[in-house]
């Protein structure tokens, strides 16, 4: 869909035709991070037009954060099992999906949504959007473990993973920030250190942070400001 700039903001309640034109010539509105001062310019659902420093969202999106229970797919659909969608058959909005996968066996940070652009962009291996998982391990990490994990390890691939922060929580317990989604990629880490996860929970996506209010299988929509947030890491660079 496209739209003159003027008629999107005031669409958006902004104000009345003759403010937002006077707002757009007074350099307070940007269109990709670019200010534009034309009211005829033309944009569209994946542009993030921002007035005052307010990003102004697409109302037809839909954003929920789900705390991803073990035991279900990270799927829209499937004959056998249970995915995490189930748990959204209310919804009125069509064609949510999950923003990335979690194992069956992983908990944790989920964000459902139905703008795929948005997805795509946090997806995109060249964004290097960093994830952090609670991990529980069937023994504890020594300082050489630590430190092969953050410089980057062979985990059987072309390259060696990018490097990642560990930090201890307790014994068998660490925080680790990865900013890449191979498959099993966290899992397979740790057995490169002759070591095993035995509980996995993702805590963080981007700006994104898990709710600790919500019990596994619960959800809720994100906040205006979760939502400014990440379009500023999905939008941050256009350029791929």
């Amino acid at each position: 869909m496209v739209k003159r700039l003027d008629k999107f903001l005031c669409d958006k309640k902004i104000g009345t035709r003759s403010r937002v034109k006077e707002l757009i010539q007074m350099g307070f509105v940007t269109v990709n991070q670019e200010i534009v001062k034309r009211p005829e310019t033309k944009v569209t659902d994946t542009d993030i037009v921002c007035c005052q420093g307010m990003v102004l969202l697409n109302d037809e999106f839909a954003y929920f954060m789900l705390n991803k229970p073990a035991g279900v797919i990270s799927a829209t659909e499937d004959a056998m099992q249970d995915t995490v969608l189930d748990f959204f058959k209310e919804e009125p909005y069509k064609n949510l999906y999950p923003v990335g996968r979690l194992d069956k066996d992983t908990e944790g940070l989920l964000l459902i949504t139905n703008d795929g652009d948005l997805g795509h962009r946090l997806l995109s291996p060249k964004k290097h959007v960093p994830k952090t998982y609670y991990v529980g391990l069937a023994h504890g990490l020594s300082q050489s473990d630590i430190d092969a994990l953050e410089r980057g390890i062979d985990i059987g691939e072309k390259k060696l993973t990018l490097p990642a922060k560990v930090e201890i929580v307790e014994e068998n317990a660490v925080y680790i920030t990865i900013t890449e989604g191979k498959f099993h990629q966290v899992k397979r880490m740790f057995e490169a250190v002759n070591n095993q996860v035995v509980y996995l929970k993702r805590v963080s996506m981007g700006s994104l942070h898990l709710d600790k209010s919500l019990r596994p299988g619960e959800y809720r929509s994100l906040t205006q400001e979760e939502k400014e947030e990440l379009y500023v890491t999905g939008y941050k660079n256009r350029n791929f």
